[in-house]
């Protein structure tokens, strides 16, 4: 008999897809089809490396989610998916890669078979698993369907974290935590980057307090000296050197929910410079942290750290956080709420970010960044526990 791996109980998918349905209600929509694999582990617990082929979940509302993808993944979706085993279905390999024929010509024939080729279909139009050509040839099949644009309808769903997935991010903090512990402790002139991100790797997947690894949804981001004045160069094979600041960006993962944790090592003697601007990040790091609480806004944080940072003569044009949990490569933001001044998102209890004030100036660079769970009550609290001072190593 097989065992179902799905992360949660029935009930707690049950509950985000009347969410769904409610907003898609909202929204005019009589079929959703969600290809973000993100929101496709949301919806149903299908979590498989198979986003590089076309597949996605089509909501009805009478019907339980249906999983559609390639024939060879069926049996991993009859795995970890919590529906019927009459709601996943495969297309033939011949589909893949073919100049002649094209997955959304199977898809179609579901959603006829469904009787919703005459109604408003909703996909998710900015996403990075939905080409242009699939959304072509879905107009081609569908002709008597309104295709609408129903980018992010599932991601704002995902906003405010239940408790098992607030359970699910203490998880993965304790991972981040373990993570910067041993980049902090490894580094060392002389250490060549590769190696050090080897052992990075290792503490990722290795987990902690009993809880097992996942693969974060970005690669770590650990530039030095002058190449950390540019935030998403990765690694080479060079060796870290004496007089250099190196941020650590990277996330514990566990079962796809991310803790994003970011911190900086200066090895030597660092400047003034950097030593002021610390000062002013860690202060305005406190005071955003203090208004990231229930009924204030996404601006708010962003004011509140903005505060010391011109005080100091620092002016950031970038956001300095985003909304985060459960995700897939090649991001783990949720791409919807950013914590920037524009933004006027209330914050409710719940809600999660990656609050990220990172400074890239001319020829240097660091990061010091938590992410944090907007309580019921007073200010957010720090998933990771860790000192967000510079560490010096002489």
């Amino acid at each position: 008999m097989r065992t179902k791996l799905t992360a949660f109980p029935e009930a707690e998918y049950r509950r985000r897809l009347e969410l769904v349905r409610y907003a898609m209600h909202e929204a005019g929509i009589d079929l959703l089809y969600v290809t973000n694999p993100s929101n496709m582990n949301w919806l149903t617990g299908y979590d498989g490396w198979s986003f590089y082929v076309h597949q996605g979940v089509l909501i009805t509302f009478d019907e339980e989610p249906i999983w559609w993808g390639r024939k060879m993944d069926a049996n991993g979706a009859l795995l970890t998916v919590w529906m019927s085993d009459d709601h996943v279905v495969g297309y033939p390999d011949r589909f893949i890669q073919s100049s002649q024929i094209h997955p959304m010509q199977d898809l179609a024939q579901h959603i006829r078979a469904l009787g919703l080729d005459g109604g408003v279909v909703g996909v998710e139009k900015e996403n990075f698993y939905y080409s242009a050509k699939a959304h072509e040839e879905l107009l081609k099949m569908l002709p008597d369907a309104e295709i609408k644009d129903a980018t992010n309808i599932v991601n704002w769903q995902r906003r405010v974290k239940s408790g098992v997935e607030i359970d699910f991010m203490r998880r993965a903090a304790r991972i981040s935590e373990k993570i910067v512990d041993g980049f902090i402790e490894r580094i060392e002139p002389g250490m060549a980057k590769n190696d050090l991100v080897s052992e990075i790797y290792r503490d990722a997947i290795a987990g902690a307090d009993g809880n097992w690894g996942d693969y974060p949804a970005i690669v770590p981001m650990l530039p030095s000296g002058s190449d950390a004045s540019a935030p998403h160069l990765t690694w080479d094979g060079r060796s870290f050197q004496s007089g250099e600041a190196t941020f650590l960006e990277t996330a514990g993962c566990y079962r796809r929910y991310h803790v994003p944790f970011c911190r900086t090592v200066f090895l030597g003697t660092p400047p003034d410079e950097m030593k002021r601007a610390e000062a002013a990040l860690l202060e305005g790091l406190e005071s955003g942290i203090d208004w990231a609480r229930p009924g204030n806004r996404a601006c708010d944080i962003a004011n509140a750290l903005a505060v010391p940072l011109e005080r100091a003569g620092i002016e950031r044009g970038a956001r300095c956080g985003y909304s985060v949990g459960l995700s897939y490569p090649p991001d783990w933001g949720e791409h919807t709420i950013s914590l920037r001044p524009e933004d006027t998102t209330v914050l409710e209890p719940g809600m999660t970010f990656h609050f990220m004030p990172g400074l890239w100036m001319d020829d240097w660079g660091m990061e010091i960044t938590e992410t944090i769970l907007i309580n019921d009550e007073g200010a957010a609290e720090p998933l990771a526990k860790r000192s967000r001072e510079i560490t010096v190593k002489t």
